[in-house]
């Protein structure tokens, strides 16, 4: 019976994966324990080190440069948001060494090392048209062939199917080393809330309203791609829809903006081109985007708004993680067979 279960965090960001697996691990009775966590971007590592205090370890490591004999501890699960890279694959098999050069190397490696008893990957859902497919061809060939895990798994889930209002749709990856026959994705949990569920209960500051100037010029702008047909530009959402997928940079917080008429007093905080616009058009806060996220509120509010941002576009959706983990920490708590008569299978499933 397992009553602890180890795990690593690897290219962590703000914790997301981890928060969610450990939530799951709670509600099923399950202590948790993070033995080591790779993490390069120094922003980030000071949110992590705040939300996760009583680690014995520090965050702040480059798997790339990571002896995963000598500087990992052995540990039950592997978690990670690998970022998606080209793998050379042209005219070879597309096996373990075809991925050398690439962050899902040091993945595969890591597996290959310590052989966990089971992994949860993260990517985006481009992932899976990635090189017409063959980037995950590779990736599901290295992991079902190469390392052993025949019971590996994929699934592309939705965000908003499981209890924050964002249309996010990302690759999970799921296997284990032994069983896995009892493992599948999970089904919506929670489909009904809105953006009008994760805006802040009082008025916010001035500095989140746009400017007259910055409106005009964002109409401007969508008007210009529009003849052009296409669909970028900003957005305004009503409080009874859900929110695009946040992301970083570009138009990321401008296709999130919404109507909010609380405001009373209209003198900027900051230095902005004409006035506050009158009409209530503001972007989300930080706050706002935890929620969308399924983080705690002021979970990064040690950092800049800039990198509260940034951090929580590049995140995961924390409620997403704990569903998925809440099924594989259930079968690693009674395995059952994996026929191998589907081994071969590559099944997508939306």
């Amino acid at each position: 019976m397992i009553e602890n279960l180890k795990f690593i965090d690897l290219f962590a960001g703000i914790g997301g994966i981890r928060l969610g697996f450990e939530g799951a691990a709670e509600e099923l009775g399950i202590e948790t324990e993070c033995v080591f966590t790779s993490e390069i971007n120094q922003h980030s590592c000071k949110t992590y080190r705040k939300n996760f205090p009583n680690d014995s370890h520090d965050p702040e490591n480059d798997i790339t440069k990571t002896d995963e004999k000598s500087e990992i501890d052995d540990f039950n699960v592997l978690l990670a948001g690998f970022p998606c890279q080209a793998f050379s694959i042209a005219g070879k098999r597309g096996g373990f060494e075809d991925t050398r050069g690439t962050l899902f190397f040091d993945v595969a490696r890591v597996i290959k090392e310590k052989k966990p008893d089971a992994f949860l990957l993260e990517n985006v859902k481009g992932l899976r048209n990635h090189r017409s497919g063959k980037t995950l061809d590779t990736i599901m060939n290295v992991l079902k062939k190469d390392l052993g895990y025949v019971s590996t798994q994929m699934a592309i889930l939705n965000s908003r199917d499981f209890g924050v209002p964002q249309n996010r749709e990302r690759v999970y990856i799921v296997g284990f080393k032994n069983g896995g026959g009892g493992f599948s994705f999970p089904q919506p949990t929670d489909s009904t809330k809105t953006i009008k569920d994760i805006l802040e209960e009082k008025a916010v500051s001035v500095k989140y309203y746009i400017s007259d100037v910055y409106l005009a010029g964002l109409k401007r702008h969508r008007e210009r791609h529009e003849k052009k047909g296409n669909g970028f530009g900003y957005e305004i959402k009503r409080y009874d829809e859900i929110a695009n997928a946040v992301v970083v940079g570009g138009m990321g917080r401008e296709r999130n903006l919404v109507i909010d008429k609380r405001l009373k007093d209209f003198t900027p905080v900051t230095h902005i081109k004409g006035k506050v616009n009158k009409n209530g058009v503001r972007r989300m806060t930080p706050v706002e985007w935890e929620r969308l996220q399924g983080f705690p509120d002021h979970f990064t509010e040690c950092v800049a708004n800039v990198h509260r941002y940034r951090q929580l576009g590049n995140a995961v959706t924390v409620s997403a993680i704990k569903a998925i983990s809440k099924n594989i920490i259930q079968e690693l708590l009674q395995p059952k067979l994996f026929k191998k008569t589907v081994e071969s299978q590559l099944e997508f499933s939306c």
